[in-house]
């Protein structure tokens, strides 16, 4: 029994067997394609995986939109009304040099 379970394990295994491209010009999609499918399905087969990417991802929604909206205001738009005016104080202060009595 123990045999016949053996043998049909290891058929099975050549049945799943394929032999692998070798990565040329005329295999690019091929290749690119299997990298597809990798990422694919791994990302299927998460369980807590895919708890964590919802958490990183309303993380980031979070501080990139939520905090810029009520914690950094549009500097130049408040402060200046003209692109000229605006173009010239970035100029000035990336081009000021720092003073050492401050």
């Amino acid at each position: 029994m123990a045999y016949e379970l053996l043998l049909q394990m290891q058929k099975n295994k050549k049945r799943h067997l394929k032999k692998e491209p070798v990565m040329g010009r005329n295999n690019m999609i091929t290749g690119a394609g299997r990298i597809y499918s990798f990422y694919r399905d791994g990302f299927r087969e998460m369980v807590l995986g895919k708890k964590l990417w919802k958490i990183i991802l309303i993380k980031l929604f979070v501080m990139f939109v939520i905090l810029k909206l009520f914690f950094f205001p549009n500097f130049l738009n408040t402060n200046f009304h003209t692109a000229q005016e605006k173009t010239n104080y970035v100029l000035e202060q990336m081009t000021r040099t720092a003073d050492p009595d401050k």
